[in-house]
Protein backbone atom coordinates (compact mmCIF):
# COMPACT_ATOMS: atom_id res chain seq x y z
CA UNK A 1 0.00 0.00 0.00
CA UNK A 2 1.29 3.57 -1.22
CA UNK A 3 1.62 6.31 1.81
CA UNK A 4 0.68 8.81 -1.39
CA UNK A 5 -2.11 8.87 -3.53
CA UNK A 6 -0.44 11.59 -5.56
CA UNK A 7 3.61 11.78 -5.94
CA UNK A 8 5.31 13.48 -8.57
CA UNK A 9 8.80 14.36 -8.76
CA UNK A 10 10.16 17.05 -11.35
CA UNK A 11 6.91 17.31 -13.66
CA UNK A 12 7.22 19.58 -16.59
CA UNK A 13 4.79 20.02 -19.70
CA UNK A 14 5.33 21.88 -23.01
CA UNK A 15 3.62 22.25 -26.29
CA UNK A 16 4.85 22.40 -29.11
CA UNK A 17 3.11 24.84 -31.44
CA UNK A 18 3.46 26.77 -35.51
CA UNK A 19 5.54 29.61 -32.99
CA UNK A 20 7.61 27.24 -31.55
CA UNK A 21 7.85 25.11 -27.93
CA UNK A 22 6.04 26.53 -25.19
CA UNK A 23 6.72 25.50 -21.80
CA UNK A 24 4.17 25.41 -19.19
CA UNK A 25 5.31 23.36 -16.07
CA UNK A 26 8.64 23.35 -14.83
CA UNK A 27 10.64 20.51 -12.76
CA UNK A 28 7.05 20.58 -10.10
CA UNK A 29 7.24 17.90 -7.11
CA UNK A 30 4.68 17.64 -5.20
CA UNK A 31 3.10 14.89 -2.73
CA UNK A 32 -0.41 14.58 -1.41
CA UNK A 33 -0.94 11.68 1.71
CA UNK A 34 -4.95 10.03 1.83
CA UNK A 35 -6.82 12.30 3.40
CA UNK A 36 -5.40 15.61 2.89
CA UNK A 37 -7.27 18.76 1.48
CA UNK A 38 -5.45 20.43 -1.07
CA UNK A 39 -5.97 23.81 -2.64
CA UNK A 40 -4.12 24.41 -6.23
CA UNK A 41 -4.26 28.22 -6.90
CA UNK A 42 -2.76 30.78 -9.51
CA UNK A 43 -3.06 33.05 -11.75
CA UNK A 44 -3.84 32.35 -15.31
CA UNK A 45 -0.86 31.05 -17.55
CA UNK A 46 0.50 29.45 -14.31
CA UNK A 47 -0.43 26.55 -15.38
CA UNK A 48 -3.26 24.64 -12.97
CA UNK A 49 -5.21 24.00 -15.36
CA UNK A 50 -2.56 22.04 -17.23
CA UNK A 51 -1.23 20.91 -14.07
CA UNK A 52 -4.78 19.37 -12.85
CA UNK A 53 -5.25 17.71 -16.24
CA UNK A 54 -1.73 15.56 -15.39
CA UNK A 55 -3.36 14.86 -12.32
CA UNK A 56 -6.38 13.18 -13.42
CA UNK A 57 -4.48 11.74 -16.20
CA UNK A 58 -6.18 13.80 -18.95
CA UNK A 59 -2.99 15.03 -20.21
CA UNK A 60 0.58 13.42 -19.80
CA UNK A 61 3.82 15.19 -18.79
CA UNK A 62 6.29 15.83 -20.95
CA UNK A 63 9.17 15.07 -18.46
CA UNK A 64 9.45 13.77 -15.14
CA UNK A 65 7.59 11.10 -12.97
CA UNK A 66 4.05 11.08 -11.68
CA UNK A 67 2.94 8.06 -9.36
CA UNK A 68 -0.97 7.69 -8.58
CA UNK A 69 -1.54 5.94 -5.84
CA UNK A 70 2.18 4.12 -6.21
CA UNK A 71 1.28 3.45 -9.90
CA UNK A 72 3.57 5.14 -12.57
CA UNK A 73 1.04 6.77 -15.16
CA UNK A 74 3.25 6.91 -17.58
CA UNK A 75 3.69 3.18 -18.40
CA UNK A 76 0.14 2.86 -18.65
CA UNK A 77 -1.63 2.34 -21.71
CA UNK A 78 -4.29 4.03 -23.00
CA UNK A 79 -7.46 1.64 -21.77
CA UNK A 80 -5.01 1.30 -18.56
CA UNK A 81 -5.01 5.02 -17.81
CA UNK A 82 -9.19 4.83 -18.54
CA UNK A 83 -9.04 2.07 -16.02
CA UNK A 84 -7.15 4.07 -13.93
CA UNK A 85 -9.66 7.38 -14.14
CA UNK A 86 -12.79 5.59 -13.34
CA UNK A 87 -11.29 3.34 -10.68
CA UNK A 88 -9.01 5.93 -8.43
CA UNK A 89 -10.14 9.42 -9.46
CA UNK A 90 -13.73 10.77 -9.46
CA UNK A 91 -13.78 14.26 -11.25
CA UNK A 92 -16.37 17.65 -10.09
CA UNK A 93 -16.02 20.43 -13.30
CA UNK A 94 -17.14 23.69 -13.12
CA UNK A 95 -19.65 23.35 -15.61
CA UNK A 96 -21.52 19.88 -13.90
CA UNK A 97 -21.53 18.17 -17.13
CA UNK A 98 -24.39 16.04 -16.00
CA UNK A 99 -26.75 14.47 -18.48
CA UNK A 100 -30.06 16.62 -19.23
CA UNK A 101 -32.40 13.97 -20.54
CA UNK A 102 -31.13 11.24 -17.77
CA UNK A 103 -32.71 11.46 -14.23
CA UNK A 104 -30.49 12.08 -10.94
CA UNK A 105 -30.08 8.45 -10.07
CA UNK A 106 -29.11 7.62 -13.58
CA UNK A 107 -26.38 10.84 -13.44
CA UNK A 108 -25.28 9.28 -10.90
CA UNK A 109 -24.82 5.84 -11.89
CA UNK A 110 -22.80 6.26 -15.03
CA UNK A 111 -19.66 5.53 -14.08
CA UNK A 112 -20.58 2.28 -12.30
CA UNK A 113 -21.82 1.09 -15.92
CA UNK A 114 -17.92 -0.30 -16.41
CA UNK A 115 -17.72 -1.89 -13.30
CA UNK A 116 -19.94 -4.35 -14.97
CA UNK A 117 -22.92 -4.48 -11.95
CA UNK A 118 -26.71 -4.78 -12.62
CA UNK A 119 -28.94 -1.81 -12.79
CA UNK A 120 -30.81 -2.69 -9.86
CA UNK A 121 -27.13 -2.45 -7.95
CA UNK A 122 -25.74 0.34 -9.98
CA UNK A 123 -29.11 2.11 -8.92
CA UNK A 124 -29.09 1.11 -5.42
CA UNK A 125 -25.50 2.95 -4.75
CA UNK A 126 -26.20 5.89 -6.73
CA UNK A 127 -29.75 6.45 -4.34
CA UNK A 128 -27.45 6.15 -1.54
CA UNK A 129 -24.80 8.77 -3.21
CA UNK A 130 -27.35 11.17 -3.75
CA UNK A 131 -28.75 10.69 0.55
CA UNK A 132 -25.01 11.25 1.28
CA UNK A 133 -25.07 15.18 -0.64
CA UNK A 134 -28.68 15.63 0.25
CA UNK A 135 -30.82 14.78 -2.39
CA UNK A 136 -32.28 10.86 -1.91
CA UNK A 137 -35.75 12.58 -2.45
CA UNK A 138 -35.02 14.01 -5.81
CA UNK A 139 -33.39 10.60 -7.57
CA UNK A 140 -36.15 10.49 -10.17
CA UNK A 141 -35.88 14.56 -11.12
CA UNK A 142 -33.71 16.10 -14.06
CA UNK A 143 -31.19 18.38 -14.36
CA UNK A 144 -33.20 21.09 -15.03
CA UNK A 145 -35.93 20.64 -12.33
CA UNK A 146 -32.98 21.64 -9.15
CA UNK A 147 -30.85 24.85 -9.00
CA UNK A 148 -27.40 25.41 -9.67
CA UNK A 149 -26.00 23.97 -6.24
CA UNK A 150 -27.66 21.06 -6.23
CA UNK A 151 -26.96 20.17 -9.66
CA UNK A 152 -23.11 20.41 -8.49
CA UNK A 153 -24.40 18.26 -5.30
CA UNK A 154 -25.12 15.61 -7.93
CA UNK A 155 -21.92 16.26 -9.68
CA UNK A 156 -20.12 15.54 -6.69
CA UNK A 157 -22.35 11.99 -5.75
CA UNK A 158 -21.55 10.81 -9.24
CA UNK A 159 -17.56 11.31 -8.50
CA UNK A 160 -17.86 9.56 -5.63
CA UNK A 161 -19.93 6.52 -6.66
CA UNK A 162 -17.18 4.17 -7.58
CA UNK A 163 -15.40 5.37 -3.55
CA UNK A 164 -12.20 6.86 -5.49
CA UNK A 165 -9.08 7.16 -3.74
CA UNK A 166 -8.63 10.87 -4.92
CA UNK A 167 -11.15 13.75 -5.88
CA UNK A 168 -10.45 16.29 -8.21
CA UNK A 169 -12.45 19.33 -8.71
CA UNK A 170 -11.60 22.22 -10.93
CA UNK A 171 -13.26 25.86 -9.83
CA UNK A 172 -16.13 23.33 -8.30
CA UNK A 173 -17.73 26.84 -7.31
CA UNK A 174 -17.30 28.95 -10.79
CA UNK A 175 -20.61 29.10 -11.61
CA UNK A 176 -22.41 29.39 -8.49
CA UNK A 177 -23.14 32.65 -6.22
CA UNK A 178 -21.31 33.12 -2.86
CA UNK A 179 -23.81 31.34 -0.85
CA UNK A 180 -24.22 28.19 -2.41
CA UNK A 181 -20.63 28.13 -2.45
CA UNK A 182 -20.36 28.11 1.09
CA UNK A 183 -22.70 25.44 0.88
CA UNK A 184 -20.51 23.37 -1.29
CA UNK A 185 -17.62 24.34 0.20
CA UNK A 186 -18.90 22.72 3.37
CA UNK A 187 -20.23 19.71 2.01
CA UNK A 188 -16.04 19.03 0.76
CA UNK A 189 -15.30 19.77 4.03
CA UNK A 190 -17.77 17.05 5.45
CA UNK A 191 -16.08 14.70 2.66
CA UNK A 192 -12.89 15.36 3.74
CA UNK A 193 -13.21 15.21 7.79
CA UNK A 194 -15.43 12.75 8.21
CA UNK A 195 -15.05 10.76 5.35
CA UNK A 196 -11.47 11.35 5.08
CA UNK A 197 -11.40 11.62 1.19
CA UNK A 198 -8.14 13.33 -0.39
CA UNK A 199 -9.47 16.29 -2.28
CA UNK A 200 -7.28 18.69 -4.62
CA UNK A 201 -9.39 21.16 -5.73
CA UNK A 202 -8.40 24.60 -8.36
CA UNK A 203 -10.07 27.50 -7.54
CA UNK A 204 -8.64 31.73 -8.14
CA UNK A 205 -11.05 32.70 -4.90
CA UNK A 206 -8.78 32.74 -2.09
CA UNK A 207 -12.55 32.71 0.19
CA UNK A 208 -13.00 29.25 -1.41
CA UNK A 209 -9.09 28.39 -0.59
CA UNK A 210 -9.66 28.40 2.36
CA UNK A 211 -11.91 25.68 3.31
CA UNK A 212 -8.64 23.33 2.00
CA UNK A 213 -5.73 22.70 5.09
CA UNK A 214 -2.37 23.17 2.39
CA UNK A 215 -2.12 25.55 -0.44
CA UNK A 216 -0.03 25.23 -3.30
CA UNK A 217 0.16 28.67 -5.58
CA UNK A 218 1.70 28.04 -9.35
CA UNK A 219 3.42 31.29 -10.37
CA UNK A 220 4.56 30.71 -14.29
CA UNK A 221 4.56 27.11 -14.04
CA UNK A 222 6.48 27.04 -10.75
CA UNK A 223 5.50 26.16 -7.45
CA UNK A 224 6.17 29.36 -5.38
CA UNK A 225 4.26 28.04 -1.86
CA UNK A 226 3.18 24.85 -0.41
CA UNK A 227 1.75 24.88 3.14
CA UNK A 228 -0.65 25.60 5.76
CA UNK A 229 -3.55 28.08 4.28
CA UNK A 230 -2.65 29.73 7.58
CA UNK A 231 0.72 30.69 5.98
CA UNK A 232 -0.09 32.42 2.94
CA UNK A 233 -1.77 35.72 3.98
CA UNK A 234 -4.12 36.20 1.20
CA UNK A 235 -6.04 32.97 1.30
CA UNK A 236 -5.57 33.45 5.67
CA UNK A 237 -7.16 36.81 5.25
CA UNK A 238 -9.84 35.52 3.36
CA UNK A 239 -10.88 32.96 6.11
CA UNK A 240 -10.62 35.44 8.98
CA UNK A 241 -11.64 38.63 7.46
CA UNK A 242 -8.66 40.37 8.22
CA UNK A 243 -7.16 42.88 5.87
CA UNK A 244 -4.02 42.55 4.13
Amino acid sequence: MTDEVIKINKLSKEYITDAGTVPVLHEVSLSVKPGEFVAIMGPSGSGKSTFMNILGCLDVASNGQYLLNGRDVNQQSSDELALLRNQVIGFVFQGFNLLPRANLEDNVALPLIYRGLTRAERIMQARVMLEKVGLGKYHHSRPNQISGGQQQRVAIARALVNHPKLLLADEPTGNLDTHTSQEIMQLFSELNNRDGITIVLITHEHDIAAYAHRLVRLADGRVIYDGPVAGDPLVHAAHTGAEV
